[in-house]
């Protein structure tokens, strides 16, 4: 059984301000990169020790998620490439206010949504759907890191485990957390 690897971006100034970001192009902070470092340091240190094993990195074209992978890139040596469809979800209306807030917590659990504007879930999870199992059809030739966003890795989840609405709807990982699934 192949692997796939999942990490989300370093620390933005809207993470530390509690907004939501998604589609939006917001950069690292400071502490975003170190957080990046410090995660190629470790996928490093499990690749010479363990036998821990990544082929490429596949990166959203989103500036944060961009830098995350390039500092793992550097750190381990491992080749990326961006991949379009693990950009974040586009939340309409509801980019740049409050995550917590207490309509977009609510909007979180229609799926069909497409918040004024922006992407529904249903949509996110048929190209993130797609993607994976593109990925699973190689997962004896490679493994992968996918570098993206809070969004995606609640899709990529979904994928692997079932998860009710308000599971789903809750779910999140920090950033530069890293997740392992098997195919």
């Amino acid at each position: 059984m192949g692997k796939l690897y999942f990490t989300r971006h370093g620390q933005t100034v809207w993470n530390v301000e509690n907004k939501i970001c998604g589609a939006t192009d917001i950069a690292l902070t400071e502490l975003g990169h170190e957080q990046a470092i410090a995660l190629g340091r470790q996928i490093k240190e499990s690749m010479e020790k363990d036998g821990l094993m990544i082929d490429e990195i596949l990166y959203s074209p989103l500036v944060r998620a961009k830098d995350t992978a390039g500092h793992i890139s550097e750190m381990t040596g491992i080749p990326m490439r961006m991949e379009m469809r693990l950009k974040e979800q586009n939340f309409g209306k509801y980019e740049s206010t409050p995550r917590n807030g207490e309509e977009f917590q609510e909007a979180k659990t229609h799926f069909i949504d497409h918040f004024e504007g922006g992407e529904s879930m249903l949509f996110l999870a048929q190209r993130i759907y797609n993607l994976l199992d593109e990925l699973k059809a190689e997962s004896d030739e490679k493994t992968y890191l996918l570098v993206a966003h809070n969004g995606i890795a609640r899709v990529i989840k979904s994928y692997f485990c079932d998860m009710g609405n308000e599971e789903y709807a809750r779910f999140g990982i920090r950033n530069c957390e890293i997740m392992e699934f098997e195919f």
